[in-house]
């Protein structure tokens, strides 16, 4: 593996692989494995949509599968395709390089530069302070799952999104300036409410040492400490996708583990590929994840969470209406089930987020009442299937943007399931793969 470009901030310059010129990229595109997790006919109309041209979706598993009886049969499938396309020459290996990415979804654009990240500079433990770190609690057993996927898989695919904070804007900004003088690798409409997506190639010298120095520049400890004091420097913080990344870091231990020290710096395992961002830029957009319990009677359920809210917190309100979910110093958290609708109101929470609150309590009565809480981008998708029997749903105040990198500095990660950049079709689409074998 050519490691040309050394630098001491864990970054990988990439050789991207891409279908051939003529592939239809709308049907090669498909949005994250994690999205539309209860809607599985969203999947099956995307499979619809591609019919037989090559596709992502050969090459992820959706997690509305996930524990699904077919279950091993799709991961041996998802193997078995991976390999044919490499046999095929549907997967290509393109110039050493970063892929700068302009994104529009929704009226918003945002861009983006995909490169590898090196997975020895991540920990995504509580207190971690390694340069990259999750922003959010990891639920260590959604791993082993995913973990059946990476194993032994030849190629990678990213939806990890990793957030930079670049007021001055020197890393991304200066590329999106001259884009039109880069090589274009695809630029297509992406399927089902998607927005559009153009890649270009950046793999001139000059402009792949200025991205390494500008994140250098990011990482230099006296300017990280005149702005946030005495702590260990946050240079690429998680924005979706913690898990996949934990996922891959689970998988390079197991691999170091059976090489010699010499083998380990350049495995391509040990680095992971990824859509870089800044959080300045204005197309980034910080969306709820809101929560629908199912498997549990909606009226029963809500009586419990307002038990467990009062011991943990102190006095809570039901109000019959549902209002705007609201933080601030009251947390304030419509609820739904069948056609009840209503609203929480914990007057002196413990928690600083509304979500810290609620996560807190939904966790203790799922101990005692049994179900299995699933989390949602939408309001009207938490409507929607807080109407089905045995269900109960509730929206979550959305996060400002310009506190992230303060509040995981100072108080570490957020609870679970905090924020999403954008709603679910606005999330990264599977374009780019990267060879995880030597």
């Amino acid at each position: 593996m050519n490691q040309k470009y050394t630098n001491s901030i864990g970054v990988l310059v990439p050789e991207v692989m891409l279908p051939p010129k003529g592939t239809d990229m709308m049907k090669w595109a498909v949005v994250a494995c994690d999205q539309f997790t209860s809607q599985k006919e969203y999947w099956e109309e995307a499979r619809k949509i591609i019919g037989d041209a090559p596709s992502t979706l050969d090459l992820i598993l959706p997690e509305a599968y996930l524990g699904s009886p077919d279950e091993p049969e799709r991961i041996a499938a998802i193997k078995a395709n991976m390999k044919e396309y490499l046999k095929k020459g549907i997967l290509q290996k393109q110039p050493e390089g970063f892929v700068l990415i302009e994104r529009t979804a929704n009226g918003n654009t945002r861009h983006g530069l995909v490169m590898a990240l090196d997975l020895e500079e991540y920990d995504y433990s509580k207190g971690s302070g390694t340069l990259i770190r999750a922003t959010e609690g990891t639920i260590v057993s959604r791993i082993p799952p995913r973990l059946k996927i990476r194993e032994g898989a030849a190629v990678e695919l990213p939806h990890i999104l990793v957030l930079i904070d670049d007021p001055e804007r020197t890393v991304i900004e200066p590329l999106v300036k001259k884009a039109a003088e880069l090589p274009c690798l695809y630029d297509t409409d992406l399927m089902l409410g998607g927005g559009h997506i153009s890649g270009r190639l950046v793999a001139g010298e000059g402009d792949v040492v200025n991205v390494l120095s500008a994140l250098t520049k990011l990482a230099d400890k006296a300017a990280f400490e005149k702005k946030y004091g005495d702590h260990p420097v946050l240079l690429f913080a998680m924005g979706d996708g913690n898990h996949s990344l934990a996922t891959a870091k689970a998988n390079w231990e197991k691999i170091k583990a059976t090489l010699p020290e010499c083998e380990r710096a350049d495995h391509p395992a040990r680095y992971a590929l990824i859509e870089l961002n800044n959080v300045h830029d204005e197309g980034i957009i910080f969306e709820p994840i809101h929560r629908v319990v199912f498997g549990v009677e909606g009226k029963a359920f809500l009586d419990a969470l307002q038990k467990k809210l009062a011991e943990q917190n102190g006095a809570v309100q039901v109000l019959p209406r549902a209002q705007k979910a609201e933080g601030g110093e009251k947390h304030v958290i419509p609820f739904f089930y069948g056609d009840t609708e209503g609203t929480l109101v914990v007057s002196e929470p413990a928690a600083q987020l509304a979500v810290g609150t609620l996560q807190n309590a939904i966790d203790a009565v799922l101990k005692e009442l049994g179900g299995e809480v699933d989390y949602i981008h939408g309001d009207d998708v938490v409507k929607d299937l807080s109407r089905k029997p045995n269900a109960i749903g509730f929206l979550l105040p959305t996060m400002q943007k310009g506190e992230l990198f303060s509040t995981v500095v100072y108080d570490g990660a957020l609870p679970r399931k905090t924020f999403s950049m954008g709603e679910a079709a606005e999330k990264r689409y599977y374009l780019e793969a990267r060879l995880l074998e030597k």
